[in-house]
């Protein structure tokens, strides 16, 4: 038999076969390693320097606070508060740490042991991230989000670089402060102002796990659209806090039992200023350019809360007022109701969409009614019933034969405002608007300010930019000016008829009446300011002259050629804003001094650092632009309005003697003002339409419409303020209970209006009459205009 043939051969041929694999693939690693090392090493080229974030300095928004440190405003692309790590309380970095990256200060960038966790529960079709921190900050600094090899091998190159340039806490620091947490905010002490409206420095262990719960998912574990799925992750991040000995049980046990207030839009005690925040971003930005968006600007105002709070709940309650005395105007809108279910509660969401709460105006959708009770549905699904009191502006609307266009009917949208004890009571949304502002005289400092009814439904800034005509209001000026010329608070003027043809109004012939219709005589200045007489001040304004009252009143700081000289000025035809009548108020309040109203105080950078101050203000020669003896005597007169006259409401309801001011109604009741002070509060009140129309169907006044407004401001205001009493000036004597000046020379600058047969006329310009009469005999001037 032959021999058998040896394997030998084959052996020899798979082992060159293999040894030939094994050189190929060793050839084919090393290619790859060569071809991974250049790629890196290019790429570790176009890497930013990473070292710079060791001094890192995000893009922080311009924010705006007020006096005693409370925001009103922040502006920028992203929310953002800066906060160092050692600021940054335990809690917080904790409950952070738990839910994305325990082994944070323990892997080097790339956690071997999470990506084998992931890999794991991937192939158990459950997805689980293995992103460390130091990858995260990597990712949210530098790159996209794109899902694609090429970033994926960035951000482990930019991990690796990151770890080797900065410590731990650096990296911590910049993750805690860049993360995206939803609502526009970016980092954790922005997000903690977002959803709790407070300070980080503030947060509980339950609210930083909730916060903590937020990077894996900001839209879906966001506490404020989902809270039953935030409160899961919430509950889940606070038991690995104690799987890992960050807290004890009980820690644990009380955190997940502890209720969490979040943070309402609408909440009565939430700082409304948002026309202040606009104005002054406006001219932060006009100062410091568009950086202003991202330098981290923190701007503080001259508001203080609790005058905000009173002036924009004080203004909204008297728009409110006033649109409960006007007719009801219908429904915002109406829908088509299915009966009930999933389908009903769709068309409720549908229609209310475009119908959003507004503060305590709150919008529902009416599901039957009767001539006694209304019941609507509001978009969180409370059903509301309405009865009583709460129906007395729609009575006639639930009637079965009100026009179609004002019944309320099943489908109608309506407007709820809270009732007290009759619950709710049906409203509707105002077309009315309003102004608010008040300032401390002593300063310019301005306390408040409330551009209009609703910010977000018209951003027009009534208080600044609107120029309305003063009405009565305008009326201390012109008494000033005659003041001036030697008038005195008990000089008598006739009120009666007068005539004026076209050149002396500058337009058509006039006919000026009282707003009462009446005439009552010859009476003193005091009383007829008290009470408001048009043709009194008329003729004040004719005896002193209209070109002087003209440049009078522009040491108040109205502009001339708004307030044209003609006799129609007496009754504030012109145009004024409220900031001028703010600050021509304040002279007389302060004691002759015009100082400009100042809303921003002072600013500074992200570190405290002081980049502007506004100087203090100083009362003195260089801003005194009235006699101190003509600012006590008009504020003497502004004193009668309030006990004796038009204002008397206010020394009613706020029962104090230190109150000064001005009832103000124009021609039609276009606009309604009133204008008056504290020595250490001058306040302003006006009410009108965007569109000049008559303020009510049959005419409302300052006194109605305005008044109130100012009363309920004060009454907060003032609360705890001492009642200052009047200090005598120098210059004047009193006599008979009056005040004169000690040098008074009656009918000076009037020398041709005749006055009363037993004292002889006046006959020049300068000098008065040729022989002053007794102080006793000066209130026997009688009918000394025309």
């Amino acid at each position: 038999m032959p021999a058998a043939k040896s394997p030998a051969p084959k052996r020899a041929l798979w082992k060159r076969i293999l040894l030939w694999c094994i050189g190929l693939g060793a050839g084919l690693a090393v290619c790859a390693a060569l071809v991974v090392g250049v790629t890196a090493a290019l790429i570790l080229r176009e890497l930013p320097d990473v070292s710079t974030l060791s001094n890192y300095q995000p893009k922080l928004p311009l924010r705006i606070y007020t006096a005693d440190g409370v925001s009103i405003g922040e502006f920028g692309e992203e929310r953002r508060r800066l906060m160092r790590f050692d600021t940054i309380p335990r809690a917080m970095k904790d409950a952070v740490l738990a839910a994305e990256d325990a082994r944070f200060y323990q892997h080097g960038g790339v956690d071997l042991q999470g990506v084998l966790r992931a890999v794991w529960a991937d192939l158990g079709g459950k997805r689980q991230g293995a992103s460390t921190i130091t990858m995260q900050v990597a990712r949210n600094v530098y790159l996209s989000s794109e899902q694609t090899f090429k970033r994926k091998f960035y951000e482990l190159l930019l991990t690796t670089r990151l770890e080797d340039q900065l410590t731990k806490d650096q990296i911590f620091e910049i993750y805690l402060n860049q993360i995206y947490l939803g609502n526009r905010a970016y980092g954790f002490g922005a997000a903690s102002q977002t959803y709790f409206g407070k300070p980080l420095e503030q947060i509980t262990v339950a609210e930083a796990a909730m916060l903590a719960g937020l990077p894996k998912a900001p839209s879906a574990n966001n506490p404020l659209a989902n809270p039953k799925r935030a409160k899961a992750r919430q509950q889940w991040i606070i038991g690995r806090m104690q799987e890992l000995g960050f807290i004890t049980p009980e820690e644990a046990e009380q955190a997940r039992r502890e209720p969490l207030k979040l943070r309402d839009a609408a909440d009565p005690q939430a700082v409304h200023a948002e026309y202040v925040a606009e104005a002054v971003r406006q001219q932060i930005v006009a100062q410091f350019g568009d950086s202003a968006y991202t330098r981290g600007l923190n701007v503080y105002t001259t508001l203080t809360v609790a005058d905000q709070q009173a002036a924009y709940a004080a203004l909204r309650k008297g728009v409110m007022d006033y649109e409960q005395r006007q007719p009801y105007r219908g429904p915002e809108a109406r829908v088509e109701l299915p009966s009930a279910g999933d389908a009903l509660d769709d068309a409720v969401d549908t229609a209310l969409a475009d119908h959003p709460d507004d503060g305590e105006l709150i919008a529902a959708v009416v599901l039957e009614t009767s001539d006694k009770k209304v019941v609507a549905v509001r978009g969180n699904g409370d059903t509301l019933e309405v009865t009583g009191n709460g129906l007395r502006l729609v009575r006639s609307a639930l009637a079965a034969k009100a026009p179609a266009a004002l019944r309320i009917a099943r489908g109608a949208v309506i407007r709820l405002v809270p009732a007290g004890k009759d619950g709710w009571a049906i409203t509707q949304m105002p077309e009315v608007e309003g102004a608010f502002i008040s300032m401390d005289p002593r300063d310019g400092s301005i306390r408040s300010l409330v551009g209009g009814f609703d910010f977000g439904q018209n951003k027009f800034n009534h208080v600044t930019q609107a120029w309305r005509q003063p009405g009565s209001s305008f009326k201390p000026f012109i008494y000033s000016a005659a003041l001036d010329k030697g008038f005195m608070t008990t000089t008598m003027i006739n009120d009666a008829p007068l005539h004026f043809d076209s050149a002396a109004t500058g337009g058509a012939p006039w006919d000026p009446k009282n707003y009462e219709g009446t005439f009552e005589g010859p009476m003193t200045m005091r009383h007829a300011l008290a009470e408001s007489k048009n043709l009194v001040t008329i003729r004040i304004l004719d005896a002193i002259g209209v070109k002087y009252a003209q440049d009078w009143i522009g040491r108040f700081g109205f502009e001339p050629e708004k307030n044209p000289a003609y006799l129609t000025m007496a009754l504030g035809s012109g145009s004024v804003t409220p900031m001028q009548m703010a600050t021509a108020y304040s002279v007389f309040a302060n004691g002759g001094y015009r100082v400009a109203p100042v809303l921003v105080r002072r600013v500074t950078d992200q570190d405290g650092t002081v980049l502007m101050e506004a100087p203090a203000a100083v009362l003195d020669d260089s801003n005194r632009v009235i006699p101190e003896r003509n600012a006590f005597l008009t504020r003497s007169l502004l004193h009668s309005v309030v006990r004796n006259g038009t204002g008397n409401r206010a020394y009613v309801a706020l029962k104090r003697d230190d109150l000064y001011g001005k009832t103000g109604t124009t021609n039609d009741s276009f606009d309604a003002w009133f204008t008056g002070f504290q020595p250490t509060r001058v306040a302003i009140a006006w009410v009108g339409y965007d569109t000049p129309r008559r303020l009510g169907t049959r005419g409302e006044t300052g006194a109605s419409a305005a008044l109130p407004i100012w009363i309920d401001y004060m009454r907060v205001a003032l609360a705890g303020v001492p009642v200052e009493k009047e200090k005598p000036v120098a210059g004047l004597v009193q006599q008979d209970g009056e005040w004169y000046f000690d040098d008074f020379t009656p009918g000076y600058g009037v020398a041709s209006v005749g006055i009363d047969s037993d004292l002889a006329p006046l006959t020049d310009g300068s000098a008065g009459v040729p022989t002053e009469p007794a102080p006793q005999e000066r209130n026997r001037i009688l009918d000394m205009f025309r």
